[in-house]
């Protein structure tokens, strides 16, 4: 009776070796799975850092642009309410104030350039 028992112990064994190779099989497929999911969530990660400081660098550069473009718009008006006034003052004739504010045009397109 030993036999019949040592060779049902050792179906028994070999089964439950089988079970846990295929056991272990399926863990290391899925492992493997899951570090190709981590790679690909790791390059999408740098992907959007990327394209984050690009948006940011871009962001500032149309901040500067925009600042420029609003000092240069003060500077245009100041040049017209000059302008204005010249041609005010010339219409009133008044030669000193035309004078006056021709020269301060003058000045201020000679500090421009």
């Amino acid at each position: 009776m030993r036999n019949g028992t040592g060779a049902t112990q050792r179906k028994e064994r070999k089964s439950r070796d089988r079970k846990l190779s295929s056991s272990i099989k399926r863990i290391r497929a899925d492992m493997v799975e899951i570090s190709k999911g981590h790679k690909r969530i790791k390059e999408g990660q740098k992907e959007v850092r990327e394209r984050f400081e690009e948006i940011s660098k871009e962001a500032a550069k149309l901040k500067e642009e925009t600042n420029l473009i609003s000092k240069q718009s003060a500077a245009n008006q100041v040049r017209l309410d000059l302008m204005f006034q010249i041609v005010k003052a010339r219409s009133e004739n008044d030669t000193a104030k035309d004078a006056s504010l021709t020269q301060t045009l003058r000045e201020l397109m000679a500090s421009k350039s």
